[in-house]
């Protein structure tokens, strides 16, 4: 299952344009933060997210976007070994590592992910944020 897709964008105004006028037609929410724009299917109580969430963001290497500096997808695993193992396979099977398996301070204290591109540089996270694993604080 696909979780959530990223692209870069230089000009987060511009995109905040062009992507609203069709995505909240889609029924997407918009939330903006300093890390660019996040849209996100909307959750009835009780339910788990609707997915995949998708979001707008400068390049994180603040490089110009382009249809591969930026974008990204991302795959959410059932636990933070299968991250390290699902990363390890990929590196074996021809991937190019762009992030070792870990916390990162920017995202949520549960939030375990790896990154990699694959054969033709695409980019690639695999990620799990399982409440029920230790925490990057713990």
């Amino acid at each position: 299952m696909i979780a959530y897709i990223t692209v870069g964008a230089d000009d987060i105004a511009r995109a905040k344009r062009f992507y609203s006028a069709f995505l909240p037609a889609l029924d997407y929410g918009l939330k903006e933060g300093p890390e660019g724009l996040s849209y996100a299917l909307p959750v009835a109580s009780g339910q788990s997210a609707v997915l995949p969430d998708f979001y707008v963001k400068p390049t994180f290497d603040g490089c110009p976007a382009s249809a591969g500096n930026g974008a990204m997808i991302a795959f959410e695993a059932s636990s933070q070994k299968q991250v390290r193992d699902l990363h390890a396979a990929a590196l074996a099977a021809g991937g190019f590592g762009e992030g070792q398996p870990g916390f990162r301070k920017s995202y949520g204290p549960h939030f375990y992910v790896g990154y990699l591109r694959d054969p033709q540089g695409n980019k690639i996270a695999l990620f799990s944020n399982d409440r029920n694993e230790p925490g990057r604080d713990g």
